[in-house]
């Protein structure tokens, strides 16, 4: 039988863990945004030295598990030591949290670059072209028309993506982070009482997407107010 009490318990030891589990998540969103946005880009030329090699990466990491990567970066890295500690990096790459950073911002850039690669081929190409003729430069056209058009399409999309890299931070457990998953793990260890605890835990991260959803529906209809307009 579920104790209620317990439950009052262990809510705030769980609690302490939300910040580490945003920074985890807000990190990686971020930096990995601005990766796969710049990923995106360049895969719109037609070179193939630089097409290449980014659907190379995007494929390794869009088909290998999540889980795996943490583990070569936290792990596989330790053996390249003495080459990071030449160029003075060891001392970030020691660090759970940095390894876990990197590894999440790695994951959601191949996904976020596909993402937004299709949401920019998806813009209509007269709008770019009819932008040009009234005599905006390339790089004024792709600020001004494509990308604003292309990021309102890829909404909805990337908005399941941060979701989904807010649960990928439970997988920073593995690696001594001490975010919800892992306080739950240690609760679990003491108290043997699973259920309650990873009821508890679900609930936290159901709340935090919640949230992440109702914010990315509001600014969906920032961005294109005339479907709200009926």
């Amino acid at each position: 039988m579920i104790d209620i009490g317990f439950f009052l318990e262990i809510i705030p030891k769980l609690l302490s863990g939300v910040p580490l589990t945003l920074q985890l998540a807000g990190s990686s969103i971020l930096l990995g945004f601005v990766l796969a946005l710049l990923l995106a880009l360049a895969q719109q030329g037609e070179h193939r030295f630089v097409v290449w090699p980014i659907r190379t990466f995007v494929a390794v990491f869009r088909g290998t598990p999540l889980l795996v990567q943490i583990f070569l970066i936290y792990y596989g890295l330790g053996q390249f030591r003495p080459s990071l500690q030449a160029i003075g990096l060891w001392g970030l790459f020691r660090e759970p949290y940095w390894c876990a950073i990197l590894a999440l911002t790695l994951n959601t850039a191949a996904y976020g670059s596909e993402i937004l690669r299709g949401a920019i081929k998806n813009v209509p190409r007269g709008l770019g072209e009819a932008a040009q003729a009234l005599g905006m430069s390339r790089v004024l056209t792709l600020r001004l028309v494509i990308l604003p058009i292309a990021l309102r399409q890829a909404i909805p999309a990337y908005g399941n993506e941060i979701i989904l890299m807010v649960k990928g931070t439970s997988l920073a457990s593995i690696i001594t982070l001490m975010e919800v998953t892992g306080i739950a793990q240690g609760l679990i260890s003491q108290s043997y009482r699973a259920i309650e605890v990873f009821i508890a835990a679900g609930a936290i991260y159901l709340f935090i997407n919640f949230l992440i959803v109702r914010a990315l529906a509001f600014l969906e209809i920032r961005m294109t107010p005339y479907r709200s307009r009926g």
